[in-house]
């Protein structure tokens, strides 16, 4: 009997290995390391996860301090995790502009059980990284990029494994998310099509004014699969 995808993912997570050596001045964010994420992770995972329900990837770009380096959950702050999920927790009621974005285009999709019923939201680094106290991304530094791109390729390799699609995936970051992307795609093969949409803290901070209108292309990509 095959494995439910909430093991496999959970597996992924405690396996995981941090890149050896990173440039200097750089902390790296590893919410996975601690117990009492790894059990909040494992209850998400389990209420939406534990089946064998073939689903698409979303790729944003690695975790960031306020969302999924505290929570360990991809683009889900705290307050997201308690109001919305319905999970009780002890990491406070913090939010952020990519998590507060993320869930207003899932209640607009159907609401969580609809949305992780057809999509797994994971990063191209499932680690985050920090310099002087801010967020890092993986393709700022060339030099972080050099080091952790074995990582990144031995992560993504692990979760195409698991069963998901790979007719298409979504990668969520601007033009330096698709790009970096892109390139490893097209180097290691990982899917048929990579299909863009804009980062939620891009929409929220510059084109609020905008947002039904990303949202509403977020579900038109979403939806067509």
């Amino acid at each position: 009997m095959q494995e439910p995808l909430s093991n496999l993912i959970l597996e992924f997570y405690k396996s995981l290995q941090p890149p050896p050596k990173l440039p200097r001045g750089i902390e790296i964010l590893f919410p996975q390391q601690h117990e009492s994420v790894l059990n909040l992770v494992e209850i998400f995972l389990n209420k939406y996860y534990n089946d064998n329900h073939q689903r698409r990837l979303i790729f944003g770009i690695n975790p960031g301090r306020f969302g999924a380096g505290i929570t360990g959950i991809n683009f889900t702050a705290p307050r997201q995790v308690r109001e919305k999920l319905n999970i009780e927790h002890e990491f406070g009621n913090g939010s952020e502009l990519s998590a507060e974005f993320i869930y207003e285009m899932i209640d607009l999709y159907g609401g969580p059980d609809e949305f992780y019923h057809d999509y797994f939201l994971t990063s191209v680094c499932p680690l985050g990284f920090t310099r002087n106290g801010l967020n890092l991304n993986y393709y700022d530094d060339p030099k972080l990029f050099k080091a952790v791109k074995p990582f990144i390729v031995k992560s993504i390799r692990q979760q195409i494994s698991m069963g998901f699609l790979t007719d298409t995936c979504i990668c969520i970051g601007g033009e330096k998310n698709l790009k970096f992307f892109t390139a490893l795609n097209n180097e290691f093969d990982f899917v048929k099509e990579v299909i863009p949409l804009p980062h939620p803290r891009f929409i929220m901070q510059y084109r609020r004014k905008q947002k039904q209108e990303y949202l509403e292309e977020y579900m038109r990509v979403l939806k067509r699969n």
